[in-house]
């Protein structure tokens, strides 16, 4: 089996193993990337100073045995809003364009401790401000399987690596599901991780209370043994949880070893209201078809009300465009970023560094944002939308009292056409419904790819877990795999 078609813990073994370098294995990811960049644009940068070094320290570490665990000698990709020392972190904002942290996020410490190599960062929305990764000041990311469509956002550059088979691994950030949509618009596996799991210290933040590193794989256990690395307290992260974390047995053959019937027993719940008028027949066609596999294989599948679903949106832009305004407020052209020439007096040169430092849709969000904490408006909205948010996740209490895992769309629809989005932006934020609930409740979700439109593009199903329950997730997502059968890869397609 050829590099580029293993798994990465199968990558990893050969690599452990003795049988491939890791030298070979990040050159001859890197020509893949230079074959499908021109094409695809899923990245801003690729290797920089400390590449090589890292393959040297990470070649010897696997010798000495410092380095032995699941994913040790794989590349990753990671998006552009984690801070990594020495090397440009943009945001995919000329606001940023320049800036080279001094620091590594706790997320790229853990990567490197498990002898990961991070070969790049990807595009993304700018600020993580978008759903489509048409938002990036610097160049637009193409869905892998059809390059007239979005691959989604705003972590599509780092769904789109990893569908187009230039990486085996990649984090991005979800805040209203910024992971999960563009792996299911890239039919590979995104994990939103219950929030306070992985440490956000590092990230760039867009809206500090959704915000959430998580993986993104080939497949179930990569995903999860990714998760693994990432997962954990950390003490420089005042929303970073205590909560011990559940050993996933990835290093094993634990997720090759799961059979469909292992789901016997499980009671699984499908919200009514997200099957409602407005969501494609193709998708609902798609969930149906899970449920049935899942029942069939023992599994107990029923409708159930959920309930504050109209409110989800609302709430979860409220929120977070006021957690932007205040967040993007650092950006002022005095400190770091991006300053404009030939300014006047000290106003005159805040306004102009910001106006031409942001994008429209980041301005857009950041001008929201301060309207809604305004004076005369702060009850009227942001608090209404606070209370909304509790009571989403007191329905979510509800259903898990209930239900194991809860099954669910990802997208409503089939993905945008490039540039259709940013003509009717309410219609991009209503195309949020199904993901963002689980950012307002801090819960863990996980996009599946189920199966293909007739566009030739991926459908994915959305798992959605109870809080620290990732292993739930994980055991429903493995056990779907075996009865969905092996999906396609984008990067094997002959037009690519």
């Amino acid at each position: 089996m050829e590099i580029l078609q293993m798994s990465a813990r199968e990558l990893s073994k050969q690599i452990r193993e003795g049988k491939i370098s890791v030298r070979a294995v990040v050159e001859k990811y890197i020509e893949q990337i230079e074959s499908k960049e021109p094409l695809l644009n899923a990245f801003i940068s690729v290797g920089g100073k400390r590449l090589e070094e890292r393959i040297r320290k990470v070649e010897e570490g696997i010798k000495s045995g410092q380095y032995k665990g699941a994913l040790a000698g794989i590349p990753i990709a990671v998006k552009d809003n984690i801070c990594t020392s020495g090397q440009e972190t943009t945001c995919a904002s000329k606001m940023l364009e320049n800036f080279v942290p001094m620091y590594d996020a706790e997320a790229i410490k853990c990567l490197e401790e498990a002898g990961m190599i991070v070969i790049g960062k990807t595009n993304m929305d700018e600020f993580a401000m978008g759903s489509t990764t048409e938002t990036s000041a610097f160049k637009v990311t193409k869905n892998p399987w059809n390059q007239a469509y979005v691959p989604g956002g705003s972590s599509g550059g780092s769904c789109v690596a990893v569908a187009a088979g230039e990486v085996p691994l990649a984090i991005g950030s979800d805040t209203g599901g910024s992971i999960r949509q563009p792996a299911a618009f890239c039919g590979v596996v995104g994990l939103k991780p219950t929030y306070g799991r992985v440490s956000r210290y590092g990230l760039i933040a867009y809206a500090s209370s959704l915000d959430q590193i998580g993986p993104i794989g080939k497949n179930v256990g990569d995903c999860a043994a990714l998760y693994e690395v990432l997962a954990g307290h950390d003490e420089k992260d005042s929303s970073s949880s205590h909560s011990s974390v559940d050993s996933l047995p990835s290093e094993n053959n634990y997720y090759e070893d799961i059979k469909p019937q292992d789901v016997g027993g499980m009671k699984i719940g499908i919200p009514k209201e997200y099957l409602s008028e407005g969501t494609d027949e193709n998708v609902k066609q798609a969930v149906s078809k899970v449920a049935d596999l899942l029942a069939k294989n023992g599994a107990k599948v029923e409708l159930f009300s959920l309930g504050m679903v109209d409110y989800v949106v609302p709430a979860y832009y409220i929120i977070a465009c006021a957690e932007a305004s205040a967040n993007l407020e650092r950006f002022d052209g005095i400190k770091y970023g991006y300053r404009c020439s030939e300014d006047k007096e000290l106003h005159d040169m805040y306004k102009r560094s910001r106006t031409e430092g942001f994008g429209a849709e980041v301005r857009k969000r950041i001008l929201l944002g301060s309207f809604v904490l305004s004076t005369g408006y702060y009850d009227a909205y942001y608090l209404k939308a606070l209370k909304a948010k509790a009571l989403i996740k007191q329905s979510f209490d509800e259903a898990f009292s209930k239900y194991d895992c809860i099954l669910a769309p990802t997208y409503p629809g089939e993905p945008p056409r490039l540039g259709e989005s940013l003509k009717d932006p309410l219609q991009m934020y209503l195309s949020d419904i199904y993901t963002v609930a689980a950012n307002l409740a801090g819960l863990p979700a996980m996009s599946v790819p189920s199966e293909m439109n007739e566009q030739g593009i991926p459908v994915g199903i959305q798992l959605i877990g109870d809080c620290f329950m990732e292993e739930k997730i994980f055991k429903v997502a493995a056990a779907y795999e075996k009865m969905r059968g092996p999906f396609p890869t984008a990067w094997e397609k002959e037009e690519m």
